[in-house]
């Protein structure tokens, strides 16, 4: 927290409101102590409350910038070791520095399995690994299986994983600079879809904007989390860091004003509040969905539409016995 709180500081000679600052620090730093609870609900309300929890997320772009930054080592083993200690280290230095949280963990072991992979030349299995991501945080901390955190971070990579590759696939597009967009907005879907049930249960709410706004905000996050992070260990006397400044100023005003545009929007937030056999029963229902759509047999339909029915006469029941 300490190590937070001076990095935050170094943030104030930046010519940003408080506001801005806040963003930039909770992004970049995980220090959400200046941050304004109403731009926590404006991030909320345009569905990229994400890009404000330090996540699996920053910690991958951070991992892409440390490998770019790195590529300069030589190809051969001495190099691509040295480049992958250097690249864990690091790695873990980040997920320490932004207080260790549980979809950073994840985020880290996923990758560091990956990277073990990658340098020994084996083949890695994206299943296996967030599984064993899964089983070393539970196997220190129990209780990591009740954060919120763990959850919802778990689930969207599952969700991703399984969900994505479909969805990608469904316009297959060539031209790389469309695949690149139609990439994220895929991704941005099937994380929406795992998690979205689960943030109905435990907050009560979900956006409706959120595909609009991921595409730009996390385009934006991508460049600014690894251009934070450089302007904060430059030395003043840098070549070019007052460009550098400039553009950090730059795209935290252009997030901030996109959030609150689109935040403001009228039903930009919906809420229904599930219970936890709710919670079970529309995620019974989702997964029977998903393997119908995969495997083509009847029962997964049956069973779906079953279920359907099943929390149908339940919220009738349940509305009449109130009214």
């Amino acid at each position: 927290m300490k190590e937070q709180s001076k990095l935050a500081d170094s943030f104030d000679c930046l010519h940003l409101t408080d506001e801005e600052k806040s963003v930039l620090a909770t992004i970049t730093l995980g220090y959400r102590q200046a941050m304004n609870p109403e731009v926590k609900r404006n991030f909320s309300t345009a569905g990229v409350a994400h890009i404000l929890a330090v996540s699996g997320f920053h910690v991958a772009i951070v991992c892409g910038f440390l490998s770019i930054a790195l590529g300069f080592l030589p190809k051969n083993r001495t190099g691509r070791w040295t480049k992958y200690i250097l690249v864990v280290v690091l790695l873990w230095s980040f997920v320490c520095v932004t207080g260790m949280a549980a979809s950073t963990v994840r985020a880290g072991c996923m990758l560091s399995f990956y990277l073990t992979g990658k340098v020994l030349r084996r083949t890695t299995d994206s299943y296996n690994t967030l599984a064993a991501a899964a089983f070393c945080m539970l196997v220190y901390d129990p209780f990591y299986l009740f954060d919120i955190g763990f959850q919802l971070s778990y689930i969207a990579v599952f969700f991703i994983l399984y969900l994505q590759p479909s969805l990608r696939n469904f316009i297959y597009v060539r031209n790389p600079l469309l695949s690149i967009p139609w990439n994220w907005i895929t991704i941005t879907i099937a994380a929406q879809v795992g998690t979205a049930l689960l943030c109905l249960f435990y907050f009560g709410r979900s956006s409706s904007v959120f595909l609009f706004t991921n595409l730009p905000l996390t385009f934006i996050a991508t460049m600014l989390i690894p251009m934070a992070f450089l302007w904060l260990m430059l030395p003043q006397w840098f070549p070019g860091l007052d460009w550098l400044q400039r553009g950090v100023e730059i795209l935290t005003q252009w997030m901030v004003k996109i959030v609150d545009a689109f935040s403001h929007i009228p039903g930009a937030m919906f809420i229904i509040q599930l219970d936890f056999v709710s919670l079970i029963i529309c995620y019974a229902i989702l997964l029977s969905s998903l393997l119908y759509l995969r495997l083509h047999r009847p029962v997964w339909l049956l069973l779906s539409l079953s279920l359907l029915l099943i929390i149908m006469f339940a919220a009738v029941i349940k509305r009449y016995y109130i009214s």
